[in-house]
């Protein structure tokens, strides 16, 4: 069955097969990894005074939230629904400052239905050889500036999700080497 696509434009890296394997390495997605990554979450909530925030990791069909505040209760979306699915194409921050503007989204469920998503901007959360995996965005339901000391903020942001990222798999590395000499 094909994914949905609710943007009417290409959402699939040309670097897709090597990036979920990449994302995958990190064994982070069917496990309770969200403590650091909902702090930070909580920190770009509080920080942008919006009423959600997220860290996100974009798998083959799924987005999955691994830190959530203001969405609680919700561990992702349909990869062809979440505005992460665009975060990850580009390289640099993606930013809506009013989704009514914007022809992409406006056939999204999320923009056009009851939820009432006005402003998104996301930064992608980049390895150090250049996969984006996901990203740390903020959402609000009302139209939003974003001014380009808030896109430098969101990117330290991002910055830190990363290395939490690599302190993670060096846990999972020592963890596994551990029991080979063991």
């Amino acid at each position: 069955m094909a994914m949905t696509n609710t943007f009417g434009m290409e959402i699939i890296p040309e670097n897709e097969t090597d990036r979920v394997q990449k994302l995958h390495d990190y064994q982070i997605l069917e496990i309770d990894t969200e403590g650091p990554f909902r702090h930070i979450a909580a920190l770009a909530a509080h920080v942008f005074k919006v009423p959600i925030s997220l860290v996100s990791f974009v798998d083959k069909d799924k987005v999955w939230f691994k830190g959530n505040v203001g969405m609680e209760g919700e561990s992702g979306a349909d990869r062809g629904m979440s505005l992460c699915s665009l975060a990850i194409l580009r390289n640099e921050a993606t930013v809506f400052t009013d989704t009514l503007k914007e022809p992409c989204l406006l056939n999204n469920p999320l923009v056009a239905g009851q939820f009432g998503l006005r402003f998104y901007a996301a930064v992608p959360l980049t390895t150090y050889d250049g996969y984006n995996l996901g990203s740390v965005c903020i959402l609000d339901k009302e139209p939003r500036e974003f001014s380009k000391d808030d896109q430098i903020t969101l990117e330290y942001m991002a910055k830190l999700v990363m290395d939490e990222l690599e302190l993670w798999k060096c846990r999972l590395y020592t963890q596994k080497n551990k029991g080979a000499l063991a």
